[in-house]
């Protein structure tokens, strides 16, 4: 095996989890301050993408939650459904708020959060399974 693929194998099993952690991170922080569900489910995709380039697209594609299809149709669904409950209150995607207190500090939830993790969904489903299936099609040629 070539010593540069298993740097690279070695790094992404390193990188991969803090890379969506990173994501998660961007998609939680978005509903306040620059970020949200495009660029967290895009910096998934990142992570996906190295997955895929250092092991195969196969492994990559098996590490996204319920598969691709699935995760991008949850995504829709979260995202069109997070505008049901503003309905209550006025109209289909008005934006509504709650605080809950953590301990030592407080969490911000809203309607934009379900919202943007639909977003986030529906982006690394498509998008991350759209880029593993590409380099899946590299792999198989001689």
């Amino acid at each position: 095996m070539n010593q540069d693929v298993v740097i690279l194998r070695l790094a992404v099993r390193l990188l991969y989890p803090v890379i969506l952690l990173a994501s998660v991170w961007l998609l939680l922080r978005g509903h306040n301050a620059p970020g949200g569900g495009f660029i967290g489910g895009m910096t998934a995709v990142a992570a996906t993408i190295l997955l895929a380039l250092s092991t195969s697209s196969q492994t990559a594609l098996a590490r996204l939650p319920g598969g691709a299809t699935r995760l991008a149709a949850a995504g829709v669904l979260i995202a069109l459904l997070s505008g049901l409950p503003g309905l209550a209150v006025g109209a289909y995607m008005t934006h509504l708020w709650a605080t809950l207190p953590l301990g030592f500090t407080e969490l911000k939830v809203s309607t934009v959060l379900l919202f943007d993790l639909g977003v986030y969904l529906a982006v690394w489903g498509s998008l991350g399974g759209l880029c593993a299936h590409a380099i899946g099609l590299d792999e198989d040629t001689p």
